[in-house]
């Protein structure tokens, strides 16, 4: 009888985690993210930018859309690839970036990851699949006759940040790369949200979850941005604010500081009030934001019905200056142009 417990017992020990760990990674990433329309910029806000749509595949077949967007000028520098964050949508949250980069005299070319905006996909996977689609975008410019030939740097944010580190092992002809609160490698940041959930008992699923996310995407999932640094000689820039909640310092950019801080190639820019989405937008976005909570709040006092998401995007449409509420920091784009700048000619 114990002969037959035994091994019973100890496939329960292990097919019970990894089905919890199974469940919990898919209750996270199971699900597509789209821009929320009131808060969504529009081609309109930047006069001058054009766009061009281009859709190319990933590696399960499913159709990413892309856009070029460019101004008239001399001939770019180089070509900026923009990878987005999780869970706002796609790259709509970034034209301003774009629209900066442009008219600095580079070809931007941002896309929507799987399971985002205007690309295929039933749910986003998971983390890896960030770096996936990176990858393919990256080959489908270098393939590109409208890219052909021009340097190609990289912009990425949060899930674009570890994506565009992480990619470097697959690319290490890429020339420069911004990582904005940025993290190093998926399991750190599942560990850091889990442990917020769960405490310390999220470790024991830990083990599980990395073997489910490989099982899921292959040798992808064991890449990161330190191994991604060790590949490639491409200039890197790191953009980190420490009061950053969602992507802690910790995960991200205090190792990248720890190893390359007296690295020529590398440049370290911490903030300290800007938080996880803001860190590229002038302090004065922060005090905007404050004064227009303040006013919606006051405004939900008045309302003599059921407050609905109906009536929050109408005062939204009314009410929001986005002019004012996505400005940009003149003085840290500046820098980032001014990186890219310095590897813009093709060895």
């Amino acid at each position: 009888m114990i002969k037959i417990l035994v091994p019973i017992i100890l496939i329960f020990l292990v097919l019970f985690p990894f089905g919890m760990a199974v469940v919990v990674y898919e209750q996270n990433f199971g699900q597509r993210h789209e821009t929320y329309l009131p808060l969504s910029r529009s081609l309109n806000e930047f006069p001058s930018l054009q766009r061009t749509r281009y859709t190319f595949t990933s590696q399960r077949g499913q159709e990413l859309v892309g856009y070029k967007y460019c101004k008239e000028g001399p001939d770019p520098s180089g070509v900026v690839i923009i990878a987005h964050g999780l869970g706002g949508g796609g790259h709509n949250s970034y034209l301003d970036v774009a629209d900066y980069l442009a008219g600095r005299g580079f070809l931007v070319f941002a896309y929507d990851a799987t399971g985002n905006d205007e690309s295929e996909g039933k749910s986003v996977r998971g983390l890896p699949q960030g770096l996936i689609d990176l990858d393919y975008a990256i080959r489908f410019v270098k393939d590109s006759p409208e890219f052909a030939d021009l340097p190609i740097m990289l912009f990425g944010h949060s899930w674009g940040g570890y994506s565009t580190g992480s990619v470097l092992s697959l690319h290490p002809d890429v020339k420069a790369a911004v990582i904005v609160a940025g993290f190093n490698r998926p399991l750190d940041m599942i560990a850091e949200v889990g442990r917020k959930i769960a405490g310390s008992s999220i470790n024991v699923l830990l083990p599980f979850v990395s073997f489910y996310e490989w099982l899921k995407f292959g040798s992808y999932a064991r890449l990161s941005s330190l191994a991604g640094f060790e590949s490639t000689n491409a200039g890197v820039m790191v953009i980190h604010s420490t009061n950053d909640n969602t992507v802690p310092m910790e995960v991200g950019y205090n190792l990248y500081l720890e190893k390359y801080a007296d690295n020529p190639r590398f440049q370290f820019v911490e903030f300290k009030e800007r938080g996880h989405n803001w860190v590229w937008h002038a302090d004065s976005t922060r005090d905007y934001r404050a004064e227009f909570n303040d006013r919606f709040a006051a405004y939900l006092q008045t309302l003599d019905q059921e407050f609905t998401p109906e009536i929050r995007a109408d005062y939204l449409e009314k009410h929001l200056d986005k002019g004012l509420l996505y400005a940009l920091d003149e003085e840290i784009m500046d820098q980032i142009a001014g990186f890219y700048m310095q590897y813009t000619e093709v060895n």
